[in-house]
């Protein structure tokens, strides 16, 4: 999307598929919109465009009130680039900005702050401070929505460091005062229900729609992470097509139940439904950005198809399986642990030792809830554990001792900004970890949609389904970790049949400007049977 035609066009034919990737203002109404809006199209010399709605906000437009351009799915562009604003976004998205301020997102990026500052703003249009207001107004139209909070309550969930700076944000993003913008969504049958002094537990936590860009494949998604749910963090219940996703979070200020509901795939944009318990408010935003990461909800499936589907070998899983995702990790301290369990063994023996370990070392909840139980141990406390309960072999138990520990001290970073070659070289110098153990990792852990793991048995299964062979894999990047989860469920199912798509759109598909860093193959990985 590089050129004002190709822009203007995905507007004219409102193409969801653009929904995040770029927003348009339109000069003579003051408005910013995603391109799918259905309100009437601006002529073409009356409009901007924007890549973030926070370059809008900063531009004096507000936020559409048909469209809600706030509320669309982040770009795939953050997941894919490995460079200092790919991973400045992450991170903002996962709420550092708030927590710890400009100072803090650029000490973790290993930049100086008038650095983050100048690319940001170069490239996006606004710097860390613009952006993390435009997530917090964001935030703060959740809450006054789908909660009976009071809205001094609000403010500080949000994010907001005054009730004026949130009645002003809200004003300058929605043109409505806060309590206005609640009013109308009461008067829309969309408020939340009960008293006015209701609290969050007494409606059922808070209500959410996760947008994606689809199509989703839902029935892999969940059955993909019910087959590794571990006893007492993760549970899924309900029979396929109607299945609920449950699991525990622990966030910076608190801990948290999400649950999430599969729906059947749809095509076009949608989202899922997700309900989340908090004990602070104030990690909603982070909490939000963890479940759509492990789901992989900001993915671009168009460009996935448009790249992997002309591969003679792939093109018939694509078609078969529109819209399957690469799952991400919720926590990637705790996915880093469980990956070094899952070691040559399989899912179903790794999800049994998992639970085991849970059990011993993790904390407990104040109260089980269903089958949720505790939270997952935490680095420190694995570090110095014994781990005699899991009746491992000791150079196993000294490797999970030794993860932790790496973890625990920094010497191993797995945050939303991390850099994927850092990381993923930091775990192979660790005594115990090989190319497997750390390029699932850095997959799962660290959103990376380029890994292949060519040592890994279901990825030959699957090879030798298609008839192919590893070194083919070179012409999947960028999106290599999207071909290992046809590979995967291509091993696991029958033959795919049906040919591949042609690629014949009549409008613009998404596309990255940017490549990702490349991911070691080496073949001396061990045989594994489980993903």
């Amino acid at each position: 999307m590089t050129t004002e035609d190709s822009r203007y066009e995905a507007v004219r034919s409102r193409d969801a598929r653009f929904d995040g990737v770029f927003f348009l203002g339109v000069r003579t109404t003051g408005i910013y919109c995603r391109p799918s809006c259905p309100a009437v199209t601006p002529k073409r010399e009356n409009v901007r465009y924007f890549p973030t709605a926070a370059a809008a906000q900063g531009a004096g437009f507000r936020a559409c009130r048909r469209c809600r351009p706030d509320a669309v799915p982040g770009s795939a562009e953050w997941n894919v680039r490995a460079d200092l604003v790919g991973r400045a976004m992450r991170m903002i998205s996962d709420g550092v900005v708030d927590r710890e301020g400009v100072t803090g997102l650029a000490d973790r990026l290993g930049y100086s702050t008038r650095q983050v500052q100048r690319q940001l703003t170069a490239e996006l249009g606004a710097g860390p401070v613009a952006l993390a207001r435009a997530q917090r107004a964001h935030t703060a139209r959740v809450l006054l929505q789908t909660t009976a909070l009071p809205v001094t309550e609000i403010a500080f969930a949000a994010g907001f460091a005054s009730v004026r700076q949130f009645n002003d944000t809200v004003r300058e993003v929605y043109d409505r005062t806060p309590s206005a913008l609640r009013a109308a969504s009461a008067r829309g049958g969309h408020g939340p229900a009960g008293r006015p002094e209701a609290r969050q537990d007494e409606v059922g936590g808070v209500p959410l729609r996760l947008a994606y860009r689809g199509p989703y494949a839902t029935g892999q998604v969940f059955g993909f992470l019910a087959r590794r749910a571990v006893p007492g963090v993760e549970e899924v219940t309900g029979e396929p097509g109607g299945r609920t996703y449950r699991r525990t979070l622990r966030l910076p200020h608190g801990t948290g139940i999400a649950e999430v509901d599969e729906c059947p795939a749809r095509s076009g944009s949608g989202w899922l439904a997700c309900r989340l318990r908090l004990g602070d408010l104030r990690d909603l935003t982070t909490a939000v950005q963890r479940v759509r990461r492990l789901f992989d909800l900001d993915a671009d499936p168009y460009a996935v198809a448009e790249s992997l589907g002309a591969d003679p070998a792939l093109g018939p899983l694509l078609a078969d399986t529109p819209g399957l995702r690469s799952p991400g990790a919720a926590d990637p301290h705790e996915l880093a642990v469980r990956a070094v369990l899952g070691q040559q063994i399989s899912v179903g023996a790794a999800r049994t030792l998992t639970g085991t370990l849970v059990a011993a070392h993790g904390k407990p909840l104040p109260a089980p809830d269903g089958a949720l139980t505790h939270l997952f141990p935490e680095p420190d406390v694995l570090a110095g554990a014994g781990l005699g309960e899991l009746g491992m072999p000791d150079s196993r138990r000294r490797t999970i001792r030794t993860v932790a520990a790496a973890l625990a001290d920094g010497e191993v970073t797995l945050d939303a900004g991390a850099d994927r070659d850092e990381a993923e070289q930091a775990l192979l110098r660790l005594p115990g970890i090989g190319p497997w153990t750390a390029g699932y990792t850095r997959m799962r852990a660290l959103g990376d949609p380029d890994v292949f793991l060519p040592g890994d048995a279901g990825v030959r299964h699957g090879l030798a389904r298609v008839g192919a062979d590893a070194g083919r894999s070179a012409h999947w990047r960028p999106w290599r970790s999207y071909a290992l989860h046809h590979l995967w469920h291509a091993a696991s199912g029958p033959a795919p049949t049906a040919p591949a798509p042609p690629t014949t759109a009549s409008t613009p598909t998404p596309t990255s400007t940017s490549t990702t860093t490349s991911t070691p193959t080496s073949t001396s990985a061990p045989s594994r049977s489980t993903r």
